[in-house]
């Protein structure tokens, strides 16, 4: 007969490792920084740090502003989802507008460069306007080779721009948020988690997220690889034609790039099963912005993108 423990199993599951470290980061940049901001695109990852967000300073509401770059392309799904959430918590809500930085000659629209190029000049913009000095984001290291090279604490210049071989050691947790005059710092959360620990995590939480991630019946034309959703901004070039599949979404973004894939996937279960054999990131696989170049995200980042 084996002897009885001589102590309780206090160690952590590893999503509840994570959910800590994140929660830890929203308390520390909350103390430290005088204006923070979290940069909100309606999109899973961004709703799960939401999620963290609000279990971090409970019972207090969350002690900064939510803020979105609107490309103008956005789904309706992902707007409805974004303003339930808004309500819910009590947060104030900025909405900078690609559309709106046009007009007042902030960005250039040329024809040719895609609303998530925009987006930088649009979101630059507004921080300066709003003086925040630190801005949440949703990266995650697993998505994209530029963000793999992301800290936790993401220093950016006083023109807004990212300098990949001049980070900051976070030796031990420990990090450096000291800031010049207009400089700010982007701060990822989630930044050590996967993908497939963001479905786990919504799935037990019970996180609402927009429909489009699970399996639907949708229009689509596919565009070199990219199952593009037929809407007014995207019609058939050439020999191409609209077709109903069934598709969902791993990422949300603007809808002219953003694709679809095929999937029988409608409940978080399946989506969950899905993920894990998957060998390509949800960036990689749907994102039509970053197949321009082997480059194409971290240039935009070295910009003032996300």
């Amino acid at each position: 007969m084996s002897a009885p423990p001589t102590h309780a199993d206090y160690q952590m599951s590893q999503l509840d490792q994570l959910e800590a470290e994140s929660i830890h980061i929203f308390r520390e940049v909350a103390a430290e920084f005088e204006k923070p901001v979290l940069l909100f695109s309606g999109g899973k990852d961004s709703i799960c740090m939401l999620r963290l967000a609000e279990k971090a300073f409970y019972p207090a509401k969350i002690p900064f502003p939510v803020m979105q770059v609107d490309t103008g392309l956005d789904f309706a799904e992902v707007l409805e989802t974004r303003d339930r959430w808004v309500a819910r918590l009590g947060v104030r809500l900025i909405v900078a507008s690609v559309d709106q930085a046009i007009a007042d000659g902030i960005v250039v629209d040329d024809g040719k460069t895609s609303r998530n190029r925009l987006q930088i000049g649009t979101l630059l913009n507004a921080i300066e306007e709003n003086g925040f000095t630190a801005a949440f984001g949703g990266g995650r290291r697993d998505e994209e080779k530029a963000r793999a090279k992301e800290r936790v604490y993401s220093h950016r210049d006083e023109f807004g721009q990212w300098d990949p071989k001049n980070q900051r050691p976070e030796l031990w947790s420990l990090y450096n948020g000291k800031l010049h005059e207009g400089e700010h710092m982007r701060i990822f959360p989630i930044s050590n988690w996967t993908e497939l620990d963001v479905w786990h995590y919504i799935g037990r939480e019970g996180i609402e997220i927009p429909s489009i991630y699970y399996a639907h019946q949708r229009d689509v034309i596919d565009r070199d690889g990219l199952l593009l959703s037929a809407s007014d901004v995207v019609q058939p070039r050439g020999s191409e034609t609209i077709e109903t599949r069934t598709v969902r979404f791993r990422t949300v973004g603007d809808r002219s790039l953003t694709g679809a894939v095929e999937s029988e996937a409608d409940t978080i279960s399946k989506i969950i099963d899905e993920i894990a054999v998957a060998r390509v990131t949800e960036r990689g696989a749907t994102r039509g912005d970053d197949k321009f170049s082997e480059a194409a995200m971290e240039d935009r980042k070295k910009e003032g993108y996300f």
